[in-house]
């Protein structure tokens, strides 16, 4: 008896192990700043993005992605614990601007890392994780990844990256390198590439800027046109080197975008541009198409056919996402749901979101640099506008925004021209409350 005990013990663990072993390498590329139709794949008709468009074509694409906010630190947050900013405490990228930030970030980040996030739950079960590019919460060991290149340390300039923010600029040697040694050793691996691309400063090669460069277009837009074909070029070499070591098959690779960005001049003929020298208003750090909505691919060749789909998806679900496709158990409140699962996708008939404040936020109460909360369902969107604490000349860019509803039919215009909230105020009413429900669960 005790032979035949052994033996289905042993027989079950070698089981286990292989199934451990059969696990799907992670791959997750984060754009920066890249405003949702700025792809080939999405139709542009000048961006290149050579790369991306062939892994979206053997990817489950999603259109119509969001983000949880406009904005990167909160965005990158979102999408590391599957939480809404009001949740997890970060709504902006700074405590007070500029002021004191090292020693206003502690609590904050302190505060933070107490969430389950889907870096720390893997390295947990067994895999390597490798940080590069954009990352807020401290060091990558601070946020559990295993490996990586940002070290945090605000006596270094250590805040949204620092050496981390080298990767794709200056090549691809750390990530290689990191999956060169995962695949030596056997493990499986998660990979964060978030590179400062096609975020300012706008530098590109001469080669890329030289082809975009043409009598008409504006300087700044072809600057940004031609970073976001060398982020695409980046991430070719990323995909190139899974393809090389041979374990792309088996790898869910993810691609999402942190939020929106156009460039000033796009934005010229709008009389309120001209209080805010940045970028264009209705893009970053705002609740419009052009701030909240990215493309969002997963592709994963041994288990996932191709498919371009109109169903919602959102940032809050890469963590289930990955829990469902690497077996590790995510918090049961979660509130996104497996981009793979298609009866999840269908039953989902709202995405919502929020923008606060963009460099200052209260620790501990959320709500108090409130801006805005949006809710799309099919083809409408309604973003209700709130005046939250604005302590910063970031304030601009939500300052000339005074309607306290607006309404807009995103299958007929895009660009949200037409507010139609005086001609639908039934639908303003059902998604003001959709939004009030919404807000309530997730706050109990």
């Amino acid at each position: 008896m005790r032979l035949l005990l052994f033996i289905i013990g042993l027989v079950v663990g070698l089981s286990a192990d292989a199934a451990k072993s059969d696990r799907p390498n992670i791959v997750l590329i984060l754009g920066d700043d890249q405003a949702w139709g700025d792809y080939g794949f999405m139709g542009h008709p000048d961006v290149r993005t050579p790369h991306l468009d062939n892994l979206a074509s053997r990817s489950l694409v999603f259109g119509r992605g969001y983000v949880a906010a406009p904005l990167c630190r909160p965005s990158l947050a979102s999408m590391v614990t599957g939480l809404f900013p009001f949740q997890h405490g970060i709504t902006g990228n700074d405590v007070d601007g500029r002021n004191n930030r090292a020693a206003l970030d502690v609590p904050l980040r302190k505060q933070f890392h107490q969430h389950p996030s889907f870096v720390r739950t893997l390295t947990n079960d067994g895999y390597l994780a490798h940080q590069s590019g954009k990352w807020w919460e401290g060091s990558f060991k601070d946020g559990g990844f295993t490996h990586g290149m940002t070290h945090g340390d605000p006596k270094r300039r250590g805040r949204h990256g620092d050496e981390g923010l080298k990767i794709g600029r200056n090549g691809m040697e750390p990530v290689t390198k990191f999956i060169d040694h995962a695949v030596a050793e056997k493990k499986p691996f998660l990979v964060w590439y978030a590179p400062f691309l096609p975020h300012t400063p706008h530098n590109p090669p001469k080669r890329l800027l030289s082809k975009y460069t043409k009598p008409g277009r504006a300087a700044d837009v072809a600057k940004y046109y031609a970073m976001c074909e060398w982020f695409d070029e980046t991430c070719g070499q990323l995909l190139n080197h899974l393809n090389a070591k041979g374990v792309a098959d088996n790898t869910l690779m993810l691609f999402i975008c942190d939020n929106g960005w156009a460039a000033r001049s796009t934005n010229a003929k709008d009389p309120n541009q001209k209080t805010w020298g940045g970028f264009a208003l209705r893009s970053k750090g705002s609740p419009y198409e052009n701030g909240i909505r990215t493309p969002i691919l997963v592709s994963w060749p041994a288990r996932l056919k191709p498919l371009r789909s109109d169903d919602l998806a959102h940032a809050i679900d890469l963590f289930p996402t990955i829990a469902a496709a690497t077996g590790i158990e995510p918090p049961a409140d979660l509130p996104g749901i497996n981009l793979m699962n298609t009866e999840a996708r269908k039953a989902r008939k709202r995405a919502f979101g929020v923008t606060h404040s963009i460099h200052n936020l209260t620790v501990g109460d959320p709500d108090d640099t409130q801006q805005y909360l949006w809710c799309v369902e099919a083809e409408w969107k309604l973003i209700q506008r709130f005046h939250g604490k604005d302590t910063t000349q970031y304030k601009r860019v939500h300052a000339w925004d005074t309607a306290s509803v607006r309404l807009y039919n995103l299958e007929s215009d895009p660009q949200e021209r037409n507010d139609l909230t005086d001609r639908h105020p039934k639908i303003v009413k059902r998604l003001k409350q959709a939004i009030t429900d919404w807000r309530r669960k997730l706050s109990r």
